[in-house]
């Protein structure tokens, strides 16, 4: 119980703060006296700038478009993955059926399968869903598989020998079990998703985050592109935070418990 409450509350978080003020401190410096060219690795002042910029002319379009995509994407994968995880989880034959499916689809690049997507589904929204879709679904499914095969076999026979049926079962004993690999797959499916975003963005698209650094790509725009990987990485970053207060609530609970 102490472990666990130690681990919540971190005495050196602290440090983060300040590393990352050293680092932006040296990554504005650096380009300043010379060291480096703006032109490769731009810097802080220079993002801060471009961002403005693209805030003036339009980026919110870009952003709507890719939060649109990455929410369709997301909870699909979140919706498919756990019902799909439960159901193979607790019947052996069906997962028997989709298990060499779900490893040859997890082992598979997304960007492989763009090109297919692309054909079946054309270059808008529904291709990068698809996309988003595929690199989330598969660390939530795993997940939840992996949960469902840690219920001790002592608490199923009990909940059994009570006359307990399968929703008994799911919601008394399988959805609280399952919920820290439940928790850990989301974790794992929002850095998949967000690559999902971008590569289907850069790969064909009109617009979005991923089209926009596209773009500044080609025409060597290395502040514009640094605003789309810092976007993202800040999305990234907030989204793991209020997955994090999820977790706690639930330690607290089961501490309780």
């Amino acid at each position: 119980m102490t472990q666990t409450l130690n681990h919540f509350s971190n005495p050196y978080r602290h440090l983060s703060w300040i590393s990352l003020i050293i680092f932006l401190v040296l990554w504005e410096l650096i380009p300043a006296l010379g060291w480096v060219k703006p032109y490769f690795t731009s810097s802080p002042s220079r993002i801060i700038k471009a961002s403005v910029w693209l805030f003036q002319n339009g980026f919110w379009n870009d952003i709507v478009v890719s939060a649109t995509e990455f929410f369709f994407g997301f909870f699909l994968a979140l919706l498919v993955g756990c019902l799909m995880g439960f159901a193979l989880g607790w019947y052996k034959k069906l997962f028997a059926i989709f298990n060499f499916f779900i490893s040859a689809l997890n082992a598979t690049p997304r960007v492989a399968l763009l090109p297919i997507l692309i054909l079946w589904l054309g270059i808008g929204i529904h291709s990068k869903i698809a996309v988003i879709f595929l690199g989330a679904v598969f660390p939530v499914l795993i997940n939840v598989i992996a949960g469902m095969s840690t219920i001790d076999a002592n608490l199923l026979k009990c909940a059994r020998a009570f006359g307990a049926n399968d929703r008994q079962f799911f919601l008394t004993l399988a959805i609280p079990s399952t919920i820290p690999f439940i928790l850990a797959g989301i974790r794992l499916a929002i850095g998949r998703a967000l690559i999902g975003v971008v590569v289907g963005e850069l790969v064909a698209s009109t617009a979005g985050v991923g089209h926009m650094m596209s773009m500044a790509g080609a025409t060597f725009q290395t502040d514009k592109v640094f605003v789309g990987i810092v976007l993202l990485s800040m999305t990234g970053i907030v989204l793991t935070e209020l997955l994090k207060l999820l977790e706690r609530r639930f330690s607290k609970w089961q501490i309780n418990a």
